[in-house]
């Protein structure tokens, strides 16, 4: 097949589409490039699968270390398992193209990312996503339509597309736009640095022509190649089994549908359910394909009845309206030795989160495709089976959990102080113990109220919630605080965490193909206005305004003092001996950088303070007749060597030792002795000429030596001589 390529200009780079020359036994394959960042994406149709229960869609994305130059560390030398970022691109391919699948689509499908070449400023994920849209394409798969995506950044007021990683650091927003064909918005994700709701909306704005000119670029590369020739299978609901279930259950299913609490509605449902099972299933021969039928249909009703009570009536399974929340409670400092930690609650979802403060030495580094770093801010969310009454074996963190742990870690992420202002290295730890719904936005309280229990100097309280939406025809309604069953009936789950001045972070999952302008505007106001009364309701439940003064007594004391760069080796020392001293004398551990950033972490404040003195004193100037008590660190025949400050020494010729003659300094010092001397001068490598018969005198000292009595020899005893043989001597 020949090679097509379809190219245009976005934000001062080109953009390219190519097939037709790699992959070719894929039933789509797509290399997507913006500048030197090169991805290659296919798409393959499998097995029908038999009523699966959901789209068969599998999304693997893999980064090759190859492509920024770089050899894979570890013993290994090759990649492995996915690392969370991988995870998370995983993630954002999958979400924005499952809702365009076709509804019963049964055809299973493999979508394979590698991303072949990354020049590290453009990065590789959003060319991914397009990439990925076009591949289904061109493997034929009856999307509603494909889709374009974009990362949009904000520098002052301008919005930028496609920033690079240069000019992230100075956005204010990054913020990933997906949009269908119609312009219709399919999916959000990204964090922000507290923008009002009018900014995301704007920025959608901005982004849907650009999206709109990727899926024009996308629909001609799938015309000039051609598409594979894809009969999916759709399975359909048994619409005569779904007319008698609605005929004879409905009243039953919407009254227990409006059963007090979960488990007990769960329960209410299930036995209309078995009465249903009871009386339509009719001999043993089709028992079990009928139950299946029957199954299918009784969830389609549920949610229609669901549906059905919050577009007609207003009335939500729980008794709420469209914008009430759930009871709030919420305690902190509830485990004695953890630095941190909060118990907070909302409805029948509930996060025990733990904060631990770190060392600098504690620091996550992150080798990927782009430039390494440390990462100080880390949280980390974990979601048992026992939260949901369910048995599943734990065998580490899934995709999901990955995912909504990274959400929080964004939303919480621009309140933590810089490192300056407090040096530690931070790990929040979100353990669901209860779950009905909005986890992840749980997990943003109760992180909020533990790195505050922690001491943590945060610049504003964060609270997060999860608006959904119910859309039938022209009428739509959106959700402040949906529980599971609304996730599981409705259309949307939009989470949205932001303090009282704006949002910090997006992540938007539906089920419909698209939603419009009106409906992400409404949603996002929403959440603003619903995170005001959350913040305010968890501080006066936790009964904390602020974060604590102090950081806990269990946790790790650290300082950062700044030398003169010109003066960290002296700390350092010979082979590293005088910052060794320091940490072993003071049980810290001392940590330097070139540009003379020193940081002290140690068990107690006292020993931080001991180590932080005996640096300042080592890169203190010694001055010009200033006294100081110095210790003896070495004797010589013409006088004492003086460690006058840590780290820096002087001679103290012995004829300044005392106005007495001495003869032998050893007579009078020994090592490890601390004598008083004044600073008389510095030799031609600036080292310090001291005296100390001057600093006795100038401290009105009297002389204490006395010279030692002088020491007999012992009485001469005659000694017989001896004379050498000669007697073998040659002449």
């Amino acid at each position: 097949m020949a090679r097509e390529v379809v190219e245009f200009p976005i934000a001062g780079r080109m953009f390219a589409f190519e097939a037709g020359e790699v992959g070719g036994q894929a039933h789509g394959a797509v290399i997507g490039r913006i500048a030197d960042t090169v991805v290659f994406v296919a798409a393959v149709n499998g097995r029908d699968l038999e009523n699966p229960g959901f789209v068969p869609l599998s999304v693997d994305y893999r980064e090759r270390m190859s492509a920024a130059g770089k050899i894979p560390g570890g013993f290994w030398k090759r990649e492995g398992r996915p690392t969370p970022e991988e995870v998370l691109t995983m993630r954002m391919i999958d979400r924005p193209l499952r809702p365009q699948f076709p509804k019963g689509y049964q055809t299973e499908t493999v979508i394979t990312a590698l991303v072949l070449s990354c020049d590290q400023e453009n990065a590789p994920d959003v060319v991914a996503v397009n990439a990925a849209s076009a591949a289904l394409l061109i493997a034929g798969v009856p999307l509603h339509s494909p889709i374009g995506a974009v990362r949009v950044g904000r520098i002052g007021n301008d919005f930028v597309a496609f920033p690079s990683n240069s000019q992230l650091h100075e956005s204010t927003l990054d913020l990933v736009v997906c949009c269908n064909r119609d312009g219709r918005v399919v999916m959000l994700e990204g964090c922000a640095d507290e923008v009002p709701p009018s900014v995301v909306v704007d920025a959608i704005k901005f982004a849907r022509p650009i999206c709109q000119r990727i899926i024009q670029a996308q629909e001609s590369l799938a015309q000039k190649v051609g598409r594979y020739q894809l009969q999916p299978s759709i399975a359909e609901i048994d619409e005569e089994i779904y007319a008698t279930l609605k005929e004879r259950f409905y009243q039953k299913l919407y009254e227990a549908n409006f059963t007090k609490g979960k488990v007990e509605r769960r329960n209410a449902v299930n036995a209309v359910l078995e009465e249903a099972l009871e009386q339509l299933v009719n001999g043993e021969a089709e028992r079990e394909e009928k139950e299946r039928r029957i199954r299918e249909a009784f969830s389609q009703l549920e949610r229609r009845v669901v549906r059905d009570a919050i577009l007609k009536e207003g009335r939500r399974c729980d008794g709420r309206g469209p914008t009430d929340l759930r009871p709030i409670s919420a305690r902190v400092g509830v485990l004695p030795r953890t630095h941190g930690s909060a118990l907070f609650t909302k409805g029948h979802t509930q996060a025990l989160v733990t904060v631990t403060l770190g060392t600098v030495t504690d620091a996550q580094l992150i080798d990927g495709l782009l430039p390494e770093f440390f990462k100080k801010f880390m949280l980390h969310y974990n979601f048992p089976a026992f939260c949901v009454g369910e048995t599943w074996p734990y065998t580490g963190p899934k995709r999901r959990e990955i995912g909504h742990g990274a959400l929080a870690e964004r939303a919480l992420e621009p309140m933590i102080p810089p490192e300056e202002e407090f040096p530690y290295t931070i790990r929040v730890v979100s353990d669901i113990m209860e779950s009905d719904g909005s986890s992840s936005m749980a997990t943003v309280c109760g992180g909020t109220l533990a790195m505050m229990d922690a001491g943590i100097p945060i610049k504003r309280p964060v609270a997060g919630v999860s608006i959904g939406l119910v859309w039938d025809d022209d009428k739509w309604v959106t959700l402040t605080d949906i529980c599971g069953v609304e996730d599981f009936c409705g259309d949307m789950d939009f989470k949205i965490a932001s303090t009282t001045v704006g949002i910090t972070a997006v992540q938007m999952d539906i089920k419909v193909a698209g939603l419009t302008d009106e409906i992400v505007e409404k949603a996002l106001q929403q959440a603003y206005e619903a995170n005001k009364v959350i913040v305010e309701k968890m501080l006066n439940c936790a009964g904390l305004q602020k974060p604590r003064d102090k950081v806990s007594v269990h946790a790790p004391k650290i300082a950062q003092i700044t030398i003169s760069p010109e003066k960290v080796g002296l700390v350092i020392g010979a082979s590293g001996r005088t910052v060794r001293k320091i940490q072993n004398d003071t049980g810290t551990l001392v940590e330097i950088d070139e540009t003379g950033k020193v940081t002290i972490s140690g068990p107690t404040e006292e020993a931080v303070e001991a180590a932080k003195k005996a640096i300042l004193q080592i890169v203190s100037d010694v001055e010009l007749g200033k006294i100081y008590t110095g210790k003896v660190v070495g004797l010589r025949s013409f006088g004492v060597l003086v460690e006058v400050v840590p780290g820096r020494e002087g001679m103290c010729h012995i004829s300044e030792l005392s106005d007495a003659y001495i003869r032998n300094a050893a007579d009078y010092v020994k090592v490890g002795d601390e004598i008083p001397v004044k600073v008389i001068g510095f030799d031609d490598f600036e080292r310090p000429r001291l005296s100390r018969r001057l600093a006795l005198k100038e401290l009105g000292q009297e002389e204490t030596w006395t010279a030692p009595a002088r020491k007999e020899s012992p009485p001469r005893r005659d000694r017989p001589r001896h004379h050498r043989k000669d007697d073998n001597r040659r002449l």
